[in-house]
């Protein structure tokens, strides 16, 4: 089930979907997910939206990475996997998944993730 959901402030679509993402699936508020992947981005030499970043910190806070060998659009993966919270991504595109509800400021459910983190 898709629900359109953005925490960014200014309710900005484009370039913030890994910090919109995190802040929805751990419910932090999106300000402060910003400063945690700057910081982290800094500590390690790289940009926030790094794929190497943002793992490194959903590894900090308890995210398990997990490769996805089928090709199942985030739709898909949302009514499958209804026992927990999930960070998708697609390759240039990061959602949310919370209970079998994926959350995006737009309908991204044809997409197709390479992997996952899932709050362990």
């Amino acid at each position: 089930m898709f629900r359109e959901y953005n925490p960014n402030p200014r309710h900005k679509r484009v370039g913030d979907c890994v910090i919109r993402a995190i802040s929805t699936a751990t419910n932090v508020e999106w300000e402060q997910v910003y400063r945690d992947l700057a910081d982290k981005g800094l500590e390690m030499g790289d940009m926030p939206s790094s794929n190497a970043v943002w793992g490194c910190f959903l590894n900090d806070i308890g995210f398990k990475k997990h490769l996805i060998h089928d090709d199942i659009t985030i739709r898909e993966f949302s009514r499958k996997h209804k026992d927990g919270i999930y960070i998708l991504a697609t390759g240039n595109h990061v959602v949310a998944v919370i209970y079998g509800t994926y959350y995006d400021t737009w309908d991204s459910g044809d997409e197709i993730p390479i992997y996952y983190f899932k709050e362990e």
